[in-house]
C-alpha cells in the first residue's frame, strides 16, 4: 500500500490544549503538567486509510504573542489545521478566525477544523456553541467540542481533517 505524507499545524492560544490533543492522538495518553510550547514541536501519526496509509507530521506550534514572531513561516507547506479554543476562556474564542486567516494567507487551500477544547470541564465553560459558530462563519459550517483528558472527540477531528485533505 502506498504512503502519502501530509504536514499539518496546531494553532490556537496559549493554553488551549494544543499539545495534550496532538499527545491524545498520537500517544493515547494526557498530562495533567503544563509545559507551554515554545517555538515548535513536531509529532508524526500514521492513519490507515481505505487504501493507503496517511502519515501526519504535526507540528505543534507556539501560541499568542510567541506565535507572531515565529508562526507565519512555520505554516508554509501545511495542508491543513486544526485550530483550537479553550472552552473554559472567552478570550480564546477570536483566535479561530485569527488563526484561520493567517494560515489560509499562506495556503488557500489549506483544509481547517475547528475545535472548542476542554469539554469536560463541563461546570467552567464560557463559550457556548453558538459563540463558536459565530466565530468560524463564513470560514466553515461546523466544529467539533473535544477533551484532550477524556479523548473525546479528538481521534475525530483529526480523521475529519484528513477527510478534508484528501477529499
Amino acid at each position: 500500500m502506498k504512503t502519502v505524507q501530509k504536514k499539518i499545524c496546531l494553532l490556537g492560544d496559549f493554553s488551549v490544549g494544543k499539545t495534550s490533543l496532538i499527545r491524545q492522538f498520537v500517544e493515547e495518553r494526557f498530562e495533567e503538567t503544563y509545559l507551554s510550547t515554545i517555538g515548535v514541536h513536531m509529532s508524526r501519526k500514521r492513519l490507515e486509510r481505505e487504501n493507503h496509509f496517511l502519515n501526519f507530521f504535526i507540528w505543534d506550534l507556539a501560541g499568542g504573542e510567541d506565535f507572531d514572531v515565529i508562526g507565519p513561516n512555520y505554516l508554509r507547506g501545511a495542508a491543513g489545521a486544526i485550530i483550537v479554543c479553550d472552552l473554559t476562556r472567552q478570550e480564546t474564542l477570536p483566535a479561530l478566525s485569527l488563526y484561520a486567516r493567517r494560515m489560509r494567507a499562506m495556503n488557500p487551500e489549506a483544509a481547517l477544523v475547528f475545535v472548542g477544547n476542554k469539554h469536560d470541564l463541563v461546570n467552567d465553560r464560557v463559550i457556548t456553541d453558538a459563540m463558536i459558530q459565530t466565530e468560524i462563519t463564513p470560514l466553515a459550517d461546523q466544529f467539533l467540542l473535544t477533551s484532550a483528558k477524556t479523548g473525546e472527540n479528538v481521534n475525530r477531528a483529526f480523521e475529519l481533517l484528513a477527510d478534508q485533505i484528501e477529499g
